[in-house]
C-alpha cells in the first residue's frame, strides 16, 4: 500500500512539474488552446522521436535535374488577407512552400520557418498554405489562423488562404502542380502530413521534397540555401 501511495505522489510530482514546464513555455503565447501549448511544449521531444523511429523523414531530390512542364511562373495564389500572390513577380528567387496546420505535434515549425526565412530572406521566400487535411489540425478561419501565426510565432512570410493541399477535386491548383510529374517533371509525392516541404529554385524548378520531420533548419535544408 505504501508503494502505491509513493507511486502515486511521484506521478502527482511529475504531472505538477509538467503543468509548469508547460507555461514556462508559453509564458509568451497568446490566444492558445491547451492542447496547442503542450505540442509546442513537446516539440523538441516530438521530432527526436520521430527521427529516432524514422516517421516522415523522406527526402527526395530532382536528380536528373528535369525541368518542369508547366512553368511554375505561370502559377499565383491567394494570401490570406486576400491579396494575389504571382509566383512570376519572384523570378531568380527560392522557394519553400508548407502545408501548415495550428494544431499539429510539427506546428512549432513556424518558429522554424520564420528563423530560416529571416536567415536567407535575399535569396528565399517561405510560403505557407494552411490546410485542413491531416486530422482536422486546421480548424481555424483565416482570421484566426493569421492572428494565430503572427501573435505566437511573430511569422511574416506569406501565409495564403486555407485551401486543400491533398488530391482531390478541391486540391489548390499549386499543390495540384507539385504533386504530379506532368506537371512539375519528375514529383508525384504528396503531402504526408502537415509542415512537408517542397524547395522550388530561383529558376521555377521543383528541386527538393521534405517530409516534415526534416526541420527547417537542418542542414539538409539550410544547405540548399547557402
Amino acid at each position: 500500500m505504501r508503494k502505491l501511495k509513493r507511486l502515486a505522489i511521484v506521478i502527482l510530482l511529475l504531472i505538477a512539474v509538467f503543468v509548469v514546464y508547460v507555461e514556462i513555455v508559453n509564458r509568451n503565447s497568446k490566444n492558445m488552446t491547451y492542447r496547442q501549448k503542450v505540442l509546442k511544449a513537446v516539440y523538441p521531444a516530438f521530432m527526436w522521436i520521430t527521427k529516432l523511429t524514422g516517421t516522415n523523414t523522406k527526402k527526395m531530390k530532382n536528380e536528373l535535374a528535369k525541368s518542369p512542364v508547366v512553368s511554375f511562373y505561370d502559377l499565383s495564389a491567394t494570401q490570406i488577407d486576400g491579396k494575389e500572390l504571382k509566383f512570376a513577380d519572384f523570378k531568380g528567387k527560392k522557394l519553400l512552400l508548407v502545408n501548415t496546420a495550428s494544431d499539429c505535434g510539427y506546428t512549432n515549425q513556424y518558429a522554424d520557418l520564420q528563423k530560416l526565412y529571416d536567415q536567407f530572406k535575399d535569396k528565399l521566400l517561405v510560403i505557407g498554405f494552411p490546410a485542413n487535411d491531416f486530422k482536422e489540425q486546421e480548424k481555424g478561419s483565416d482570421e484566426e489562423i493569421a492572428q494565430f501565426c503572427q501573435k505566437n510565432y511573430g511569422v511574416t512570410f506569406p501565409v495564403m488562404k486555407k485551401s486543400v493541399v491533398i488530391k482531390s477535386a478541391q486540391q489548390n491548383p499549386v499543390y495540384q502542380w507539385l504533386t504530379d510529374s506532368s506537371k512539375n517533371g519528375w514529383c508525384n509525392q504528396q503531402p504526408s502530413w502537415n509542415f512537408s516541404k517542397y524547395l522550388v529554385d530561383e529558376n521555377g524548378v521543383l528541386a527538393n521534397y521534405f517530409d516534415p520531420s526534416v526541420s527547417p533548419l537542418s542542414n539538409e535544408i539550410t544547405d540548399k540555401l547557402r
